[in-house]
């Protein structure tokens, strides 16, 4: 069932509900609504803005992104930062970034040297 969008006619005689759009779930072969089920002031259905968006993540991303997943769970930690660490510069993923640092700390490096030749490299 689709989700229609109504607003009031009248916004000076409008209830809470109705003074800006509000939603309701219709059938597709249901009349319109006149007014509004809350306050009866009458209503006009609205065009509504599309408010979804659909992200796709690269499939080269998401081959890295398992690949490191693999070398952590296998304790690969230096091989998982390196990886992780390479992919963020070319993505600028800062999440991706801090895993890498995070990794790297695991595998016994000086994570504040690298933390600070990071925040050099993106000046």
């Amino acid at each position: 069932m689709p989700i229609y969008e109504y607003q009031s006619l009248d916004p000076r005689k409008s209830c809470p509900k109705c003074i800006k759009s509000f939603e309701i779930l219709q059938g597709m072969g249901e009349r319109p609504l006149s007014s509004c089920p809350n306050c009866g002031n009458r209503v006009k259905k609205i065009i509504s803005l599309c408010r979804s968006a659909v992200l796709e993540t690269p499939e080269d991303t998401l081959r890295v992104e398992k690949r490191i997943r693999e070398y952590e769970h296998e304790g690969m930690w230096s091989h998982a930062a390196e990886l992780a660490d390479k992919h963020s510069e070319k993505t600028k993923d800062k999440n991706l970034k801090l895993r890498a640092l995070d990794n790297y700390k695991k595998a016994g490096y000086d994570t504040d040297s690298l933390a600070k030749h990071a925040d050099s490299n993106n000046d």
